[in-house]
């Protein structure tokens, strides 16, 4: 055979080798996966709604304001939670202790109030309202935004009143409040109605019932029941499974 003809015969076995070769990579090799898309919200917004800012320990005095017992109705609210003697109840954002006390009272002196707040200025004026109440069941605690301060397994109800959505990560709360709860506990949030535009209150301090579901279930609660007999909230009620 010419040396020519030898050339060209290798360089045909070669060509075919490497067709097989690449035509077995593609069909044994899996496709490289697909990136996890990572949802990012704009600064100050979660899951399409603004975070409303913390209130102010200087505008206290609107928590322990006496239209709230028309506007809030919070001995009724409380009512239809069927809190127990003896339970453990976190108020979280519990501010001044006005939901704090009330609560206290219903779980007697074998259960327990964890009052927490993010501003040392509402520990303080909290603790001073537990005191005049002569009430030794309420432990307060100074909390922080990352941290809920709140025992592990430990709670059979957290509440939050007029409180979630100033969260500035809900996520990393949820989780936080999530190990808190004992398995079969539950966690309520009151939130101003902001399917209504007749409640007058700021829009960033309303929610909707969709929007709290969509941002709660997917943190490991599942929603029980929405009440709606307030008069300008809801009462929704999660259980951690």
């Amino acid at each position: 055979m010419a040396p020519r003809h030898r050339i060209v015969l290798v360089l045909l076995v070669l060509a075919q080798a490497t067709t097989a070769a690449w035509s077995q990579d593609t069909q044994t090799k899996p496709e490289p996966a697909k990136a996890k898309r990572v949802r990012r919200d704009p600064p100050g917004t979660y899951m399409g709604r603004p975070i409303a800012p913390v209130m102010s320990y200087l505008g206290a005095e609107w928590l322990i304001r006496e239209t709230r017992v028309e506007e809030e109705q919070p001995d009724k609210m409380l009512d239809a939670l069927k809190i127990k003697a003896g339970d453990v109840v976190a108020d979280v954002g519990a501010g001044v202790g006005y939901t704090t006390e009330k609560i206290a009272r219903r779980v007697g002196q074998t259960g327990k109030v964890l009052a927490t707040d993010v501003q040392p200025e509402m520990i303080a004026m909290l603790k001073d309202r537990m005191k005049a109440a002569g009430l030794s069941n309420v432990t307060p605690i100074l909390c922080t935004q990352r941290d809920t301060k709140l025992p592990d397994a430990g709670v059979d109800l957290v509440i939050m009143v007029d409180v979630y959505h100033e969260a500035t990560n809900p996520e990393l709360l949820l989780r936080g409040l999530h190990k808190a709860i004992k398995p079969g506990g539950r966690m309520v949030l009151v939130e101003f109605r902001a399917e209504d535009p007749e409640v007058p209150i700021r829009p960033e301090h309303k929610m909707t019932l969709a929007q709290v579901r969509k941002e709660v279930e997917p943190q490991g609660f599942k929603f029980i029941d929405s009440l709606e007999f307030l008069p300008w909230q809801h009462l929704i009620i999660f259980e951690r499974p």
